[in-house]
């Protein structure tokens, strides 16, 4: 089903999530400008290149999520106050360890996963498939830098689990 054949209370449901997760997207880009700017240390160029291609992405996506919200005829939050209100991500002093960056985010990408999946569920209920394709394409790939960014805080000698692969 699409946004013209459901009711507005319906859409509604899925357009304040929606507007939750702009809101959380927009503090967790600023905080990565932040990291970006204020990276120091042996890991400088590597991280800050990273942040960089981190927070593109974010910006596409906090584009897309605002349009989503549009599509579904609402209007998105667009007050940077309002964002600091609502958002579940919270703004961080530029003055990190580059480890202690990488662990903030890795806790920000949690809270943005949790909120995805409440669109998620929110959208499948009024049968948004719109809405589910998008958020499941942006689980896909928080999950994947998630990822990265984790095997990055390992020593070099952490390895994975072993056993199910060796079984």
């Amino acid at each position: 089903m699409n946004y013209l054949t459901r009711n507005k209370e319906e859409n509604l449901l899925v357009a304040k999530q929606l507007n939750q997760l702009l809101a959380d997207y927009h503090v967790y880009y600023q905080k990565l400008r932040n990291f970006h700017w204020n990276i120091v240390g042996e890991n400088f160029f590597e991280l800050h290149e990273k942040f960089e291609e981190m927070y593109t992405d974010a910006r596409g996506k906090i584009d897309e999520i605002a349009e989503r919200i549009l599509t579904l005829q609402f209007h998105p939050v667009s007050r940077y106050s309002r964002y600091l209100k609502i958002s579940s991500i919270s703004e961080t002093s530029p003055f990190q360890t580059d480890r202690d960056m990488i662990l903030i985010l890795l806790e920000d990408h949690k809270k943005l996963l949790y909120q995805m999946n409440v669109v998620i569920k929110k959208a499948e209920k009024v049968s948004d498939e719109g809405t589910i394709d998008l958020i499941g394409g942006y689980v896909k790939d928080l999950e994947k830098t998630s990822w990265m960014l984790n095997a990055w805080t390992k020593s070099k000698v952490s390895q994975l689990k072993a056993d199910i692969v060796l079984a």
